[in-house]
């Protein structure tokens, strides 16, 4: 049996076209060096003109919230890495396309950048990024690139849901006194403030640390792949990202009602104490079963199924 050769046929070439590799990662270095000396210029006393930098120090201001954005960018790299064989594979063509969306990202960014909204800036560098691998290398490799691409969007853009903070918590407190009501305990709620009606029972606050960011942010980064990798259709995929949303919400309410329950029924010592910190771990536990039954209900081919179903039920003949 011969030697498999290198440009055999069953192996796609790793290796990519040099002149193509240097323009891309001389445009890229350009773009990190514009990026990181005038990337922003809403508080260069404190944190610089990095975006960078910016997106660093707003994510470690708060670590519990934004703590799984580092590893969503990892995500990133590895959902690159396990498409290189695709990747090795698809047509390179030189796309004008993927040209006006690096023009697009260098305007949003020059918008960004003098309305002193970083956000839109950082939005820019994901979509700067993916316009230039299209430009580079054609739509082919766009295409397989629209996963990372959008992941990374997501996990500069998130730190929007902190606009929501306020909303979250009363949503939350609205729905856990609601689910207490349902289980007949008198409950009421006075803004953010979950309250005993009956006197002298549990009263409690709906914190920022427990307005539902934390289970949002996480929900959202563990729903994007999971739907990504797991399912078929785009229209399956949206669905399932989307519901992540309500289910973090719901989830967060599930919280605060098990620790109603808790303090109406036990006492106020102990849901406050040790009671809280578990019952975060257990809460998310369920969203995520609930999110992974979704997950598999969407994934059915229910027109067969149906279609199956009223074979079953016509008559013979």
């Amino acid at each position: 049996m011969p030697c498999m050769s290198a440009t055999d046929s069953s192996r796609p070439d790793f290796r990519p076209d040099p002149v193509r590799l240097a323009i891309f990662v001389a445009t890229a270095a350009a773009g990190v060096w514009l990026y990181s000396h005038y990337g922003t210029d809403s508080a260069t006393a404190s944190e610089g003109r990095s975006i960078f930098g910016w997106v660093a120090t707003h994510w470690r201001a708060m670590p519990d919230d934004f703590r799984t954005n580092w590893a969503m960018l990892g995500m990133c790299a590895l959902a690159v890495w396990l498409d290189r064989a695709r990747l090795a594979k698809a047509p390179v063509r030189a796309s004008w396309g993927g040209t006006a969306v690096v023009a697009l990202s260098l305007l949003l960014h020059f918008v960004g950048y003098r309305s002193q909204l970083p956000r839109l800036s950082l939005a820019s560098t994901a979509t700067g990024i993916w316009g230039l691998a299209w430009a580079t290398w054609g739509w082919q490799v766009a295409r397989i690139l629209a996963f990372p691409a959008a992941y990374m969007l997501l996990c500069f853009t998130n730190s929007l849901f902190v606009e929501v903070t306020m909303p979250l918590r009363l949503l939350a407190s609205k729905l856990a006194v609601a689910l207490l009501q349902g289980v007949g305990i008198s409950a009421v709620n006075r803004g953010t403030v979950v309250l005993s009606a009956a006197g002298g029972g549990f009263t409690f606050d709906v914190a920022d640390a427990c307005s539902g960011l934390r289970s949002l942010v996480t929900m959202t980064a563990l729903a994007a792949p999971y739907a990504w990798y797991t399912l078929s259709g785009p229209w399956r995929r949206a669905a399932l990202f989307a519901l992540s949303v309500p289910l973090a919400m719901v989830a967060n309410a599930l919280r605060i009602f098990t620790l109603g329950v808790v303090a109406e029924w036990i006492g106020m010592k102990l849901a406050m104490q040790l009671y809280h910190d578990l019952s975060g771990y257990i809460v998310f536990f369920i969203s995520l079963l609930l999110l992974i039954a979704a997950g598999s209900l969407l994934n059915q081919d229910w027109k067969a199924k149906l279609c199956a179903l009223r074979q079953k039920k016509r008559p013979p003949g």
